[in-house]
């Protein structure tokens, strides 16, 4: 389904993946708009700090790469814990500027 909503004019889109394999949207979709996402809420819940940030981490590194990525979560955050969502908060702002 990704390569349908690949013939998006380049730079026009900021897509949100909640459910989708961000990896693989990054290898389809990556030069062609803004990939938003994909930290999963299960682990905003249940993980540890280290454990967000280590995913964080991963994000930044792979869909990041060549810029066009917004750190976000895969779904609200009423669930996740608040040592959590400030671990990749802080972790996106420390490593995962670029300019």
């Amino acid at each position: 389904r990704l390569e349908i909503i690949s013939d998006i004019p380049k730079g026009k889109a900021v897509y949100h993946f909640e459910c989708t394999d961000i990896f693989k949207a990054k290898e389809i979709l990556g030069d062609r708009v803004c990939i938003r996402g994909n930290v999963p809420l299960s682990l905003l819940c249940t993980g540890t700090p280290e454990e967000v940030k280590d995913y964080c981490k991963k994000l930044i590194d792979v869909v990041g790469k060549d810029g066009g990525f917004i750190m976000d979560a895969g779904a609200t955050l009423d669930d996740a814990k608040p040592e959590n969502v400030k671990a990749m908060c802080d972790f996106t702002k420390e490593y995962g500027v670029y300019g």
